[in-house]
C-alpha cells in the first residue's frame, strides 16, 4: 500500500513540480561532488555553503563565484562545473528526456507536457522531435565555438590547456553561464586580458546571442530559413528586440562610457558589454570605474534577460515587448494588443505584467536587505541582485565578501532567475477552478 501511495503521488506531481524538484536534485548532486577533496586543487574539502553557492550558480548558469574557478578548483571541479553548466543552460527535463529517447524508453504524455513547460514550447505536439533538434544544433554550435576558440587560447596555454580551455569558454558563452578559467591572470578577471582581441570577442559575443534568442527561433530559423514573414510571433518579436537591446546601449555606452580607450577599442568594448549584460555574465572592462548611470543601464539589462526557452535568464525579450505593446495600445486607446499584424492575448498580457511585478520586487526587496546587512552602497548592492535573479553573474566585486545571509538571498534569486517565476508560482499554488459565475464590475481610476 505504501509503495502504491508513493507512485501516485510522483504521477500526480505538476510539470512545473517536477522542474523544480530536478533542478534541486542536480544542485545537491553538484554540492556534493564539488565538496570533495578532489575538486579543490589544494585537495582539500570544501566547505558546504562555498560548494552549495557555486553548484547554484552554475546549474543556474549565472556565473557568480565566492571561488575563482581557474585558480581554486582543480581540473576535476571544473568538469563538474561545466556538466552542471552544461545540464542547467539545455534545461535537466531536456537532457532527462533525451537519455530515455536513447535508451528506447517511452516517452508518455506526461514526460512530454514536462518537456513542453521546461522549454516554453508552444505546444506538446513534436516536442521528442523538438528535444532532439536542440541537443544537436547546441552540440554542433558549442563544438564549432570550441574549434574557433583554439587558435587563441591554445597559442596562450598551449594545446592540451588551450583545447580545455576553448571547450570550457564555448560551452559557458553558449549556455550564458559567464564562468571562466582566466583567473590564472589574475583572480576574477574573467576576459578583461582579451579586451582588444576582436576575433575573441565576436566568437563569445556570438555564442551569447545564439543561446540567448532561444531553441524555438532557432527551429523557426532552420525551417523557414530568411523568410522572416513565416517566422512566428515570437521569433520576430525575440529578434527585433533583441537587435534593439544590443544596439541601443551599445550607443550609450560608446557615447558616454570608455573615454579613455581608443575607437577600435572603445567599439568593441561597447558592443561586447551590450550583449554579454543580458545574462551572460563575461565581462572585458573594469565595470567599478563605469558611471552610476552605465550601473543602472546594466542593472535594467540584466533584468531583461535572454528570450524563452533559451538558456538565458531574466524577465525575457517576450515579456518587455508584451509590456511595451501594451502601453502603445493604451496610448492608442485600442482594445486590443497588437503586434505584426497579429493580436496577443490578454493572458499573455498579464502574465508579463505579473513577472514585471515579482522581479522588480525581489530585485529591489533583496538590494534594500543585503544593502542593510553589509553596509554597502544600494547602487552596488542592486547590481548584485540584479545579476543574481537576472542569472549574469556580472558583480562590481562584492560577492566573495558578502555574509552567510547575503549569499542565501543571492542563492534564491538565482534560483527564482532560472527556474522562472511563473514556475515557482504554479508549483506552489494549486490551479484556480474558472468559474463560469462573474462578479459584479465596478470600475476604478488608474493614473
Amino acid at each position: 500500500m505504501t509503495y502504491k501511495k508513493i507512485k501516485f503521488n510522483r504521477k500526480n506531481m505538476t510539470s512545473f513540480q517536477v522542474i523544480i524538484v530536478s533542478f534541486l536534485c542536480l544542485i545537491l548532486v553538484g554540492t556534493l561532488l564539488l565538496m570533495l577533496p578532489i575538486s579543490s586543487r589544494r585537495r582539500s574539502v570544501t566547505s558546504f555553503p562555498d560548494a552549495l553557492f557555486t553548484a547554484v550558480s552554475a546549474t543556474c548558469v549565472t556565473g557568480l563565484v565566492v571561488k575563482d574557478t581557474a585558480t581554486y578548483w582543480s581540473v576535476f571541479g571544473q568538469t563538474v562545473i561545466l556538466t552542471l553548466i552544461q545540464i542547467g543552460g539545455m534545461g535537466v527535463i531536456t537532457i532527462g528526456l533525451a537519455i530515455m529517447r536513447a535508451s528506447g524508453k517511452k516517452i508518455g504524455l506526461w514526460q512530454r507536457s514536462t518537456m513542453q513547460e521546461s522549454i516554453s514550447a508552444p505546444q506538446v505536439g513534436g516536442i521528442v522531435k523538438l528535444t532532439g533538434f536542440i541537443l544537436k544544433v547546441s552540440a554542433i554550435i558549442e563544438l564549432t565555438g570550441a574549434v574557433l576558440l583554439a587558435p587563441v587560447f591554445c597559442k596562450d596555454f598551449g594545446i592540451i590547456k588551450g583545447l580545455w580551455y576553448s571547450l570550457f569558454h564555448s560551452v559557458s558563452a553558449f549556455c550564458n553561464a559567464g564562468f571562466d578559467l582566466l583567473g590564472v591572470r589574475g583572480q576574477f578577471s574573467s576576459l578583461t586580458s582579451y579586451s582588444g582581441n576582436i576575433y575573441l570577442n565576436i566568437i563569445i559575443m556570438l555564442l551569447i546571442i545564439t543561446g540567448g534568442i532561444g531553441f524555438l527561433v532557432w527551429s523557426d530559423i532552420s525551417s523557414q530559413k530568411h523568410h522572416f514573414k513565416r517566422y512566428s510571433l515570437q521569433s520576430k518579436v525575440v529578434l527585433v528586440t533583441s537587435l534593439i537591446l544590443i544596439v541601443l546601449p551599445a550607443l550609450y555606452f560608446f557615447l558616454c562610457e570608455y573615454n579613455d580607450l581608443n575607437f577600435h577599442d572603445r567599439m568593441l568594448s561597447s558592443v561586447f558589454q551590450s550583449v554579454t549584460t543580458r545574462t551572460a555574465g563575461f565581462n572585458t572592462t573594469d565595470l567599478s570605474a563605469m558611471g552610476e548611470s552605465g550601473i543602472a543601464i546594466m542593472v535594467i539589462l540584466m533584468l531583461i534577460g535572454g528570450s524563452p526557452g533559451s538558456t538565458a535568464g531574466g524577465m525575457k525579450t517576450v515579456t518587455l515587448a508584451v509590456l511595451f505593446l501594451s502601453a502603445i495600445t493604451v496610448f492608442s486607446r485600442r482594445n486590443d494588443v497588437q503586434c505584426f499584424k497579429r493580436r496577443i492575448s490578454d493572458e499573455a498580457v498579464r502574465s508579463a505584467g505579473a513577472i514585471l511585478f515579482m522581479y522588480l520586487a525581489l530585485f529591489f526587496t533583496s538590494g534594500v536587505i543585503i544593502s542593510r546587512a553589509e553596509n554597502l552602497p544600494l547602487l552596488t548592492c542592486l547590481f548584485e541582485t540584479g545579476s543574481a535573479i537576472g542569472t549574469v553573474g556580472l558583480t562590481l566585486g562584492i560577492t566573495s565578501k558578502l555574509s552567510a545571509l547575503s549569499r542565501v538571498i543571492l542563492m534564491i534569486l538565482m534560483f527564482f532567475g532560472r527556474v522562472g517565476g511563473l514556475t515557482l508560482i504554479y508549483a506552489a499554488l494549486p490551479s484556480a477552478e474558472n468559474s463560469k459565475v462573474k462578479l459584479p464590475l465596478e470600475k476604478i481610476t488608474i493614473g
